[in-house]
């Protein structure tokens, strides 16, 4: 079968969406095909970089790690603080150090550290508030569509239908945008409050916002903690326009 590759064959470049002679067309590290104004070369950052193995390491440690974690603890009522000093030492040996205290006729505490324990008055409960940090993760990918500001590359996020889909972040929750996949190279993900961000004069916000790595590359991500109040945010990419879409904040 002969394929159109002459002098008047045309292409689509696949990063800005725009029709070229065939012949044009360059060809990237990763494997797109763009026109010569899109053409960038491998930067030597994205070459994995030798690591020789240090002598003084350890196979598989085990490294001393302290951390701090709050659980919830109740403790029955018993009539006499005998039958207490017997059921706390299972506590100690479970957690290392307590310090415990509560509503007494008197008031008084009972003291537990891993090493010894006194008892000076009868404990009703005990009870330590726990805390825990939700974050939702999307997959980013990018890839040519049509959104509101035309066709050409976009984003895609997993588990939202269409190109620069419509996000919704609740304030005081957090979200990271998975970049690693490499559809992502050379477009980093951020947000502004002016549609298109800084493509149509706006800025980057930057308030809870954390990005980590190069897009395209394992461990690449943005992350934002929407804050109490924040405005409708857009998500665009720092160095295409119209591939972004709309974030509200209820």
């Amino acid at each position: 079968m002969a394929y159109a590759i002459g002098l008047y064959s045309k292409a689509i470049c696949d990063r800005c969406g725009f029709r070229y002679n065939y012949l044009d067309l360059r060809q990237e590290w990763t494997g797109f095909k763009v026109c010569p104004e899109c053409y960038e070369p491998k930067h030597p950052q994205l070459e994995p970089v030798h690591h020789p193995a240090d002598p003084q390491a350890l196979h598989q440690p085990r490294p001393d790690i302290s951390e701090t974690n709050d659980v919830t603890i109740t403790l029955p009522i018993f009539s006499d603080i005998t039958a207490r000093e017997e059921r706390l030492p299972a506590l100690i040996a479970t957690l290392g150090a307590v310090s415990l205290g509560g509503d007494v006729a008197t008031p008084q505490s009972i003291t537990a550290a891993a090493t010894s324990l006194s008892a000076t008055t009868t404990l009703d409960s005990v009870t330590i508030s726990t805390t825990s940090i939700s974050i939702t993760t999307y997959t980013v990918t990018v890839a040519t569509g049509t959104n509101s500001y035309g066709y050409g590359n976009k984003y895609y996020i997993a588990g939202l239908s269409g190109a620069s889909p419509t996000l919704t972040l609740s304030e005081g929750s957090t979200y990271k945008f998975d970049q690693s996949d490499y559809t992502n190279s050379n477009h980093p993900l951020r947000f502004s409050t002016t549609a298109n961000g800084t493509h149509a004069g706006g800025s980057e916000y930057t308030t809870g916002v954390t990005t980590n790595g190069i897009p395209g590359n394992a461990g690449a991500y943005t992350q934002i903690t929407v804050a109490s109040g924040a405005p409708t945010l857009y998500y665009y990419c720092t160095n295409h326009s119209g591939m972004g879409g709309q974030a509200n904040t209820p």
